[in-house]
């Protein structure tokens, strides 16, 4: 029983690096091939690398805030909130997988932008998508992986309502007709 705790942590922990090293390497080759002038845009304009350096959060939220507020609310706290996420995540074992997964790819896209912010002074976005007039902010593949695990977290959601409603429908006695003569 121990094995399997020990085997579940380092699987854990192993996915969560993979997760974490996608995202530093993308942003690696960002720093190191793209400046920060040119754009580079691909089909028909709809999606562009740009690299842009964010010193603020999500959509450059608290970028304006002095120190130590913007180190509390911007490092301190997302560190915390991270490291707790992450024991919380291994010692935890009654998770279904789309759970499990959903959970280390928002915690692996979290400790991604913050290992940015500590390293490097800020997070390096990179990606613009456009089609008409709906468009994102300028985003990296952190984003994306907080994206798809909040996807899959709200996806495991919706397969426990319908199968709580399959359940349901399947223990409710008929509903007879009566006979009005």
């Amino acid at each position: 029983m121990k094995m399997k705790t020990v085997y579940r942590a380092i699987v854990i922990l192993v996915v969560l690096a993979l997760n974490i090293g996608c995202d530093q390497v993308s942003k690696s080759i960002v720093r190191q091939k793209l400046s920060y002038e040119q754009p580079i845009s691909f089909i028909h304009d709809h999606f562009t690398l740009i690299k842009i350096e964010n010193t603020g959060a999500f959509l450059s939220v608290g970028e304006t805030l002095s120190n130590p507020y913007r180190f509390i609310l911007l490092t301190l706290l997302p560190v915390l909130s991270l490291l707790a996420g992450v024991i919380f995540l291994i010692v935890q074992k009654n998770f279904s997988r789309l759970i499990l997964a959903g959970m280390i790819c928002v915690l692996g896209g979290g400790i991604g932008n913050i290992y940015d912010r500590i390293a490097h002074g800020s997070v390096t976005d990179f990606m613009h998508i456009r089609f008409g007039i709906f468009q994102t902010g300028i985003f990296n593949v952190a984003d994306v992986s907080i994206m798809v695990g909040i996807g899959l977290i709200l996806l495991d959601a919706l397969v426990k309502k319908m199968e709580e409603k399959k359940l349901q429908q399947q223990t409710e006695p008929p509903i007879e007709a009566t006979d009005a003569e």
